[in-house]
C-alpha cells in the first residue's frame, strides 16, 4: 500500500490464532495483537519478519475484519512467488507463530458507518479485501447505507470471500454483488464476463438508490487506474473516488 507509516503506530507483536483456505492463492490469517489494536474498515498493517542474520522484510496488507469483528485482526494473503514474505505464510507459518506488525494505517481509504451511503466499491483480485471490511463493518452495523460491490476476478475459484459475499447479496437488504470474470463465463444471471468498464459501473449505479456519495477502487496499479477511469467516464466526479494500489 502507498500509505507512509504513522509515528504513532509502534511495531508489537501479534500471535496467530486461525489460517483458513479462501482461494488457491489467497489464505486469511488471524493475528491477536499483542496490545490493543483499534482499526477502521479500509485500513491496513505494516508486517516485518526478521531473519536469523538480521535481514527483514515488510509487506502491507490491508485488514478484511470489520471494525467490530473482535476477534483479532483478518489479512487475506495472496501468494506471490517471488514475494519476500506471502511465501512464509503459505508454506511455514502456523497456528500459534508471533510476527511483528504496526498499524493500523491509513487514513484516507477508510469508511464508517456513520460517514453513510450511497457507495461504490470496486476491487480487483485481493484489492477486495479493505472493500470486505467496509461491507462487512456495514452488516456489522446493521447499517442501511446502500453499497454496490464490484468484483472482479479472473476465474469463480479465484473470488474470495466469494459464499460470504453471495450470502450477503441474497439478503437484499441493500447490498448488491456484481462479480465480473475475465476468463471464465458468469455463473450467475446478473454477472459478467469481461473487465470492468464504463457501462458495467453505469449499470452497478443503476442498483443503488441515488448517485453514490464516495467510490472506492482496490487492486493493482493498472487495474485501479482502468476502473477509476471507467467510474468518471460513467459520471462519477473525480472528487469522490478514493483510490488505493498495490503491486505492478
Amino acid at each position: 500500500m502507498s500509505a507512509e507509516p504513522l509515528p504513532q503506530s509502534p511495531w508489537q507483536t501479534a500471535t496467530i490464532s486461525r489460517i483458513e483456505k479462501r482461494t488457491p492463492r489467497v489464505t486469511s490469517f488471524w493475528f491477536q495483537p499483542s496490545r490493543p489494536f483499534v482499526h477502521q474498515a479500509g485500513q491496513h498493517v505494516d508486517v516485518r519478519l526478521s531473519a536469523p542474520d538480521g535481514y527483514q522484510a515488510r509487506r502491507s496488507y490491508s485488514i478484511a475484519s470489520a471494525p467490530e469483528a473482535g476477534a483479532g485482526i483478518e489479512l487475506a494473503i495472496e501468494r506471490l512467488d517471488d514475494g519476500e514474505v506471502s511465501p512464509f505464510f503459505h508454506d511455514v507459518a502456523a497456528v500459534g507463530d508471533e510476527i511483528e506488525l504496526r498499524g493500523p494505517l491509513g487514513g484516507h481509504f477508510i469508511w464508517s458507518d456513520s460517514d453513510g451511503g450511497p457507495l461504490l466499491l470496486v476491487g480487483g483480485g485481493s484489492g477486495v479485501v479493505p472493500l470486505m471490511a467496509m461491507v462487512r463493518h456495514r452488516a456489522l452495523r446493521k447499517s442501511a447505507a446502500p453499497i454496490a460491490l464490484v468484483f472482479s476476478a479472473r476465474v469463480w475459484d479465484e473470488v474470495i470471500f466469494r459464499d460470504e459475499l453471495i450470502g450477503l447479496d441474497d439478503r437484499r437488504d441493500g447490498f448488491d454483488l456484481v462479480l465480473t470474470l475475465t476468463r471464465e463465463q458468469a455463473r450467475r444471471p446478473a454477472d459478467y464476463s469481461r473487465r470492468v468498464d464504463a457501462r458495467m459501473i453505469v449499470q452497478a449505479i443503476e442498483r443503488l438508490p441515488k448517485a453514490p456519495v464516495l467510490a472506492y477502487v482496490c487492486g493493482s496499479n493498472a487495474f485501479v487506474s482502468a476502473a477509476a477511469q471507467a467510474m468518471i467516464d460513467a459520471g462519477i466526479p473525480a472528487r469522490l473516488i478514493r483510490t488505493e494500489r498495490y503491486g505492478v
